[in-house]
């Protein structure tokens, strides 16, 4: 078995129930390490949330609070103080740990619905962000890769290269 992780790829339509429930593919699922673990779901832009296992995600969220929470102890934040409430007003709101049932569906919670701005029996867009899932409405979906799809090649060949 090889220490590579695998990227996690792909695209799928799927509609939200009337309990705002989306089923995941379960290749997504196993891509992101299985379906048993907890999960967080991030709000990244308006129209788009980002699925995360867990324990990589709390492990670098932890990492980078535990620096913060030290320059302030340091005091070395003390003139940015509006920029450590800021933070603070967005780590609580921004992410919710989340479970996925056995049959590979997601509720996606009250605060989030707005964010992502589908309403029940909306389709949502499934996309495989290598490291997360992303979920997003179908408008922002072709928003955003209208925006980035020209610069594709350069991207890739600056990340592959």
């Amino acid at each position: 078995m090889s220490d590579t992780p695998e990227l996690i790829l792909g695209e799928y339509r799927r509609s939200l129930d009337e309990r705002f429930r989306l089923s995941i593919p379960a290749e997504m699922i196993e891509a992101m390490g299985a379906s048993d673990v907890p999960f967080i779901l991030a709000k990244e832009r308006p129209g788009c949330l980002s699925l995360w296992n867990a324990r990589a995600c709390k492990a670098a969220l932890d990492e980078g609070m535990d620096l913060v929470r030290r320059k302030i102890a340091a005091g070395k934040l003390a003139g940015r103080l509006g920029q450590v409430q800021m933070l603070g007003r967005l780590l609580s709101t921004r992410h919710a740990e989340v479970e996925m049932t056995g049959r590979g569906r997601l509720l996606i919670p009250e605060g989030f619905r707005d964010f992502l701005r589908v309403e029940a029996g909306g389709e949502v867009v499934i996309v495989g962000a290598a490291i997360a899932l992303d979920l997003w409405h179908p408008k922002a979906w072709f928003d955003y890769t209208a925006g980035r799809m020209p610069k594709f090649r350069r991207l890739f060949d600056r990340l592959s290269g």
